[in-house]
């Protein structure tokens, strides 16, 4: 086989293995990820249409019967070719998508679950607006019921973020100083991965986060098991290592150790899917890795590094925080 041909192969053997996996949006899991889906591959139809219009007029301006090249010369097909026809093909395309994007009977009702998702460097706060009034927290993760109407309320702590989540729905800035709306249904349980879709500094490319979809059932269980307290961990020795350390200025850990509040907080820390926002697994490993050398995992997060902790303090702690279900 010639070169040029397994290179060919192997460039089309990459753009496949990003058309699956946990953060596809060819995998859409409710009906707005569909609609942007199929507003996808009409671009992808309608511009390799376009395109091959396009090339097939060039090489007949190269290499065309003459009658042919000088009626492509005249004024009128450079106008409307030239000018007429992409005007037409793209506010056609632009108010096609407009129309197709804002239909949604989403956008009225009152939703069954609000969330209010705040982006910031490099890591996401995920909190719960109850109808009563109480607030549970979480981070880097968004737990939801499946058919049920989920309304985002998006904010950014700091500089310009984007949440996405392709399986799920279209992406949405995150604007400092201005709350942005997202409603969506999700109807396909499951486990998918999101991330921020605008440039935010340094370690940008680290800002990730779960998406689960559960039966309502095993949301509100799990919903019930969030909004308590901390398990009473009076007497672990890593609970003496977090306190000695001053974790609990920037870490809460409700019921227990407070107030933090500008890190993420560590009330069931253990039961989250990841740490780091999506970057290494949730085990006691993990935590100590995190503890060990998070300035080499994610450049530039705002976390103090602890290098003075000895081995065991590092290992006791680690065992603290992976308890904390």
């Amino acid at each position: 086989m010639k070169r040029w041909q397994s290179c060919i192969l192997l460039f089309s053997a990459l753009l496949l293995t990003a058309c699956d996996g946990d953060q596809s949006m060819f995998r859409p899991a409710g009906s707005e990820a569909d609609k942007v889906v199929f507003l996808y591959w009409t671009m992808v139809i309608g511009f390799a249409f376009v395109f091959f219009l396009v090339m097939g007029l060039v090489l007949i301006a190269f290499a065309g019967p003459s009658q042919w090249r000088v009626w492509l010369q005249s004024e009128k097909q450079i106008i409307g070719l030239g000018l007429v026809f992409p005007v037409i093909v793209l506010s056609g395309l632009l108010v096609w998508g407009y129309l197709l994007l804002g239909s949604s009977s989403l956008a009225n009702g009152k939703p069954d679950l609000k969330i209010r998702v705040e982006g910031a460097q490099w890591w996401w706060r995920v909190t719960y607006l109850l109808e009563d009034g109480a607030r549970v927290e979480t981070a880097n993760e968004v737990r939801i019921p499946v058919g049920k109407l989920i309304e985002l309320e998006l904010v950014s702590a700091d500089v310009l973020h984007s949440f996405w989540v392709p399986a799920w729905t279209g992406k949405m800035d995150m604007i400092p100083g201005h709350t942005n709306i997202l409603r969506f249904v999700v109807d396909t349980p499951g486990t998918v991965k999101g991330q921020c879709a605008e440039y935010c500094g340094g370690a940008h490319a680290f800002m990730s986060l779960y998406g689960v979809a559960i039966d309502e059932q095993t949301f509100e269980s799990w919903l019930e098991a969030e909004s308590a307290p901390a398990v009473p961990l009076s007497q672990h020795p890593g609970r003496q290592v977090y306190l000695s350390t001053g974790c609990g200025a920037c870490h809460q850990v409700r019921g227990q150790i407070g107030p933090g509040g500008s890190g993420p907080d560590l009330t069931h820390v253990g039961s989250r899917l990841s740490l780091g926002a999506g970057i290494l697994p949730n085990d006691t490993e993990a935590f100590e890795r995190w503890m060990a050398r998070h300035p080499f995992i994610k450049p530039g997060n705002r976390m103090p590094a602890f290098g003075f902790l000895s081995d065991l303090e590092r290992r006791q702690l680690a065992r603290y925080l992976d308890a904390l279900e």
